[in-house]
C-alpha cells in the first residue's frame, strides 16, 4: 500500500493522487516493474556489470532520500549496494539486510493465495463479491453482487478507495492527526466502511483506478474461504515454504523486527520541511493492501519464484499476468497485483511498488525470474526509484 511520496516514474500514477488529502504518505503504490524476459545489454569484459545500478542508489541519497538498501540476482549469486544513513540520529549506515514496510508489495502476497484457493477448486475469480461477503459492499451506489473478485485484484471494480477519504488523510497522513492516530488499531471492516461513504468511482469493469479497498476486501474474502487470516495463509503457503526468513505480516505490532533502519516522512502536503522519524506506527490503517514487512532478498526470492511458476499452476499464473490498461501511461499494464512495465530500452519488468509512511520500495523480475530487483528508500518525499530499475534493467 504504497504511502509515500517519492519522485513519479513518468507516466505512472502515485497513489497519492488519488487522495484528497495531499500529503508526503501515499497509500497504495499503483506500478511498478515487469519484464518480458528479455536481458539487459551484456558489458564490456572487466567492468562494473552493476555500476549504472550504484550510481541510481548514490544519486538518490543526493536527491534527499535518507538512505537506500538494494539487492539484485542476475542469474547468479545476489549482490547488494547500500547508500546513505539508516538513523539520521546516531548517522549508522543502512544495511544490506534492512527489513522495511513493504507497503502494496503486500498485493501481490494476497493475490497469489487468493489464485491458490481458485487452482484449489475453493473459489472462483468469477465470483462475487456479496457471495464471500454478503452485504459488506453496498451503499452510495456499491453493490457487491455485480463486482468480481477478478475485479478487486485488477482495480477494475469502481470502489472507492478509502485511503482518498479526506478525514482518513487527515488523521494518518498529516503530522498533526499522525502523531496523536498513530497507534490506532483498524479493523478491516472500519476501512471498507470508510470506502462505502462514498460513491463508487466507476461502474464494475467498465474502467482501472488503484483502489486500497480492493485489497482490504480481497484478505477478508481469504479469512471467509480458509477460516484463517491472510496474514496466515501467507505465512503457510508462502513464507514458509520459500524460507522467506525475513518477511512477516506484523498485524498490529508497532516496530519493525531487526536488523532494520529507522523511516522518515515531511509529514505534510510538500517535500519541504521538518523530517519526522516515522518508523513505530500500527500497519492495520493499511490491513491486507499493505502492512508487511520484509527485506530487498526475500523479495527477489518471491517474485523470482512466482514467475518462474513455483506458486501458481500455469492456468492461474497466466491470469495473474492477463493485464488491462493503467490510464494514461501506454507502457504499463495491471495484472492481478502484478504491474508489467515496458523500460526504455524494450526490456519488460513485472513486480510492484509500494509505500507506507517513511518506507518507498519497489520488487521487480524479468518475466523468467532470472533477473530480480527490489530496493527501499527509508523516505517518501524523494527519490527517483524509476532511475534505480531503468539502471539496473537498462544501464550500461
Amino acid at each position: 500500500m504504497g504511502l509515500s511520496r517519492r519522485s513519479r516514474r513518468p507516466g505512472v500514477p502515485e497513489q497519492g493522487e488519488d487522495m484528497t488529502v495531499r500529503t508526503t504518505v501515499v497509500v497504495g503504490a499503483t506500478a511498478v516493474a515487469l519484464t518480458t524476459g528479455l536481458a539487459a545489454p551484456a558489458m564490456a569484459a572487466g567492468s562494473d556489470t552493476h555500476a549504472a545500478t550504484r550510481q541510481a542508489v548514490r544519486a538518490a541519497v543526493q536527491d534527499g532520500v535518507p538512505g537506500v538498501t538494494l539487492t539484485a540476482r542476475d542469474g547468479r549469486s545476489p549482490w547488494s549496494t547500500t547508500a546513505g544513513t539508516g538513523n539520521l540520529r546516531t548517522h549508522a549506515p543502512r544495511k544490506a539486510d534492512d527489513r522495511y514496510r513493504v507497503g502494496s508489495i503486500t498485493k501481490t502476497f494476497v493475490s497469489t493465495v487468493l489464485l491458490q484457493l481458485e487452482a484449489e477448486g475453493r473459489l472462483s475469480l468469477d465470483d462475487t463479491v456479496e457471495k464471500w461477503l454478503p452485504g459488506v459492499v453496498r451503499g452510495n451506489g456499491h453493490d457487491g453482487s455485480r463486482i468480481t473478485l477478478r475485479q478487486l485484484l485488477n482495480h477494475t471494480s469502481g470502489i472507492f478507495n478509502y485511503t482518498a477519504d479526506e478525514t482518513f488523510g487527515r488523521t494518518y497522513f498529516l503530522k498533526e492527526g499522525f502523531f496523536k492516530h498513530r497507534y490506532d488499531t483498524q479493523s478491516p471492516g472500519r476501512l471498507v466502511a470508510v470506502a462505502m461513504a462514498h460513491k463508487p468511482d466507476f461502474a464494475p469493469g467498465t474502467s482501472w483506478k488503484y483502489s486500497n479497498t480492493n485489497y482490504v476486501l480481497a484478505g477478508m474474502v481469504i479469512q471467509k474461504v480458509t477460516g484463517r487470516s491472510y496474514g496466515e495463509e501467507i505465512r503457510h503457503r508462502i513464507i514458509d515454504p520459500l524460507h522467506l526468513s525475513a518477511t512477516s505480516v506484523p498485524g498490529t505490532r508497532v516496530t519493525v523486527p531487526k536488523p532494520s533502519s529507522r523511516a522518515y516522512s515531511k509529514l505534510a502536503q510538500t517535500a519541504t520541511g521538518p523530517t519526522y522519524d516515522v518508523t513505530e506506527l500500527n500497519p492495520s490503517l493499511a490491513s491486507s493492501a499493505g502492512e508487511m514487512i520484509s527485506d530487498s532478498a526475500d523479495l527477489d526470492r518471491f517474485y523470482s519464484a512466482l514467475l518462474k511458476g513455483r506458486l501458481l499452476p500455469p492456468k492461474q499464473l497466466k491470469e495473474m499476468k492477463t493485464t488491462v490498461p493503467v490510464e494514461g501511461v501506454p507502457d504499463a499494464g495491471y495484472g492481478l497485483a502484478l504491474l508489467d512495465r515496458k523500460l526504455s530500452c524494450g526490456v519488460h519488468v513485472w513486480g510492484h511498488d509500494g509505500g507506507i509512511h517513511g518506507s518507498s520500495s519497489v520488487a521487480v523480475t524479468t518475466a523468467d525470474g532470472r533477473h530480480s530487483l527490489a530496493f527501499n528508500f527509508n523516505g517518501d518525499w524523494s527519490g527517483d526509484a524509476d532511475a534505480v530499475v531503468e539502471a539496473e534493467f537498462c544501464g550500461e
